[in-house]
């Protein structure tokens, strides 16, 4: 197993945060981290300066906080729309690689790209769709998906993103909460040798109107109110951006919880931003770099990627498979992705089965984890497909467009372990009595360029700040994250504390309890949840898991719980192991604990 990896002097040179640190004289990463919060407008201010973020009018103030840092506003008195930022790479420049199945590798240039995205914000305007009004998105991350939702941003018009995952209710609930009219969507969703019908499921949900992008090869019969996509799509290939003010919305994201009512986040135009600075600083994307990271615009890593690329002048892949199957490592290897970003879970699917082992990976610079708490001994695997590339550790959420801790590629990375707090951003760690701790629930210190000021349908700051604790008398915003700093100022994740349980008077993470039960031979991957306890009843363990090799339940739980007595505590049992195809997951690979309590609970 690979212990860590450590940067040479040509490639620290070499580095963005490097140049960086030249142009304001820091003479260490540390150093320059510790500047950065500590002078946060000029900070913000250079970086805005150093992606090229194009303005119609500049801002008066980089920082106006009149009302608080609760309601911060960024490049106050600006006039902008960022997507003019999006496209200032060469005309014949890569700006989208992408595979449809089937088919050989596509690239689109940013001309092409730029035409496309001006012939949609023409077709939404001869909808009828006024500015201001929330459109709504619901397909894979394909080239449409992309071209549309920078049109709609340029046209003025905000998109609420959907994951494509989604039943027709809750397909239902977010719709409603948008007022969206519209949906754009896709006739089929073909993964893994099966058609999903995603129109139909949305005709379902008693969408107003819908724009259609065709896969299958004959025309699928469409609503009288409905058109495809080909039919949406204006001749007109000219299009003028609608210059706003950098806190008008442009995105309604939703979060990923399974009960209750979604959160609805409402992305910015300084957002991407943030997204953008976090790619170019922690992740090092120069120009000319291919970015991959199988998401969709559903969830915070769509918007990301899509910003994180074209802003910082390189190039998005989008391949239309599964991640786990073959055909996305022979992709990632034809089209020379030099970013590559995972979800744990995936890479320990990879490992399990080998699927990408016989793959030149060696043109990726480096790769991304994020959604889920890693495993050493998977990133060390992972580092190793590509001849040993470093993995850049990045939490965040998508109320703050991007990642509060990442690692570097000035420090020793360590799988696994976080080497730093992003820049331009701080928090701090409080143990349950509030107290500043090297292990603890993570508060971040507003304000920081991306983070979430409202959101759509409700109080943020009863959700982000009511009760929290003061620091340094300063006002601290809640994250739901759960932290420890380890040697040398790494961090290690242990977890949300929405994902923790009482078991036997003990707080546990389910992460803690997943780490030992998918150390397993038996065991492909496991989750851990608490079901439901009864009126003054305690939490009872429950682990769903998927098996690797053919065993008995009752063997199971018995290796099962003597694992954990062994590596955790003896006081844990395991009240029910269920035995289940697939673990449930978001679009982003996350494992969705909530929807097995549901399950559990029904």
């Amino acid at each position: 197993m690979v212990n860590s990896w450590h940067p040479t002097k040509k490639e620290i040179q070499q580095s963005n945060i490097y140049k960086m640190m030249r142009v304001v004289g820091s003479s260490s990463y540390e150093d320059f981290w510790k500047w950065s919060v500590e002078n946060k407008t000029y900070f913000w201010a250079k970086t805005v300066e150093k992606l090229g973020i194009v303005f119609a009018k500049s801002y008066s103030s980089i920082l106006d906080i009149s009302e608080g840092v609760e309601k911060a506003k960024w490049l106050f008195g600006a006039q902008m729309n960022i997507v003019d930022s999006c496209f200032q790479n060469s005309p014949d420049a890569t700006a989208v690689v992408f595979q449809r199945p089937g088919a050989p590798l596509q690239k689109v240039t940013q001309q092409q790209l730029e035409s496309q995205v001006n012939r949609a914000a023409n077709g939404l305007r001869d909808l009828g769709i006024l500015e201001g009004e929330y459109i709504a998105l619901m397909m894979p991350m394909t080239l449409e998906a992309v071209v549309l939702y920078l049109a709609a941003i340029k046209a003025g018009i905000p998109v609420a993103t959907i994951a494509d995952s989604f039943a027709s209710k809750e397909v239902s609930v977010r719709l409603e909460i948008a007022k969206s009219r519209w949906l754009f969507t896709q006739d089929f969703i073909h993964r893994k040798g099966k058609t999903h019908a995603l129109y139909q499921k949305n005709c379902l949900a008693n969408v107003p109107k819908m724009v259609v992008v065709q896969t299958a090869s004959s025309a699928h019969k469409l609503r009288d109110q409905d058109l495809y996509w080909a039919d949406f799509l204006s001749g007109k290939s000219d299009f003028v951006s609608v210059k706003q003010s950098p806190q008008e919305a442009i995105t309604l994201l939703f979060s990923s919880g399974t009960t209750g009512t979604p959160k609805a986040v409402p992305w910015d135009h300084t957002t991407p931003i943030k997204s953008a600075s976090d790619a170019h600083y922690h992740h090092n994307i120069q120009r000319g770099d291919l970015l991959c990271w199988p998401t969709n615009l559903g969830w915070m890593m769509g918007p990301w990627l899509v910003f994180s690329a074209l802003i910082n002048q390189a190039a998005i892949a989008l391949y239309s498979g599964a991640p786990s199957e073959k055909g996305f490592g022979g992709f990632v290897a034809e089209a020379g992705v030099t970013l590559l970003g995972v979800v744990p879970s995936m890479v320990q699917q990879w490992k399990q089965s080998g699927v990408m082992e016989s793959f030149d990976w060696n043109a990726l610079k480096c790769f991304s984890s994020t959604g889920e708490v890693s495993n050493p001994r998977e990133m060390s695997y992972l580092m190793a497909l590509a001849g040993y590339k470093p993995v850049i550790e990045y939490c965040g959420g998508t109320e703050i467009g991007g990642g509060y801790i990442a690692s570097t590629l000035l420090q020793e990375n360590r799988p696994g372990a976080f080497s730093s707090q992003t820049l331009g951003g701080e928090f701090v760690l409080l143990n349950p009595r509030g107290q500043l701790d090297k292990k603890g629930e993570v508060f971040l210190i507003p304000p920081i360029m991306g983070l979430s000021t409202r959101l759509h349908n409700q109080d943020h700051h009863a959700i982000y700040y009511r009760d929290t604790p003061r620091y340094k008398n300063q006002i601290l915003r809640r994250h739901g994250d759960q932290f420890e700093k380890i040697s040398q100022g790494h961090y290690r994740a242990l977890g949300r504390t929405d994902d923790s349980m009482n078991l036997g008077g003990i707080k546990v993470a389910a992460v803690q309890i997943e780490a030992v039960v998918n150390r397993l031979s038996f065991v492909a991957e496991a989750a851990a949840v608490a079901s439901s306890p009864d009126v003054g009843g305690a939490c009872r363990l429950v682990i769903f898991y998927v098996a690797a090799e053919k065993i008995s339940q009752k063997e199971a739980l018995v290796d099962i719980q003597n694992a954990l007595k062994t590596e955790l505590n003896p006081l844990f049992k395991v009240e029910d192991l269920v035995k289940i195809d697939n673990l449930p997951r978001t679009a982003s690979q996350k494992i969705m604990r909530r929807a097995l309590r549901r399950q559990r609970r029904s």
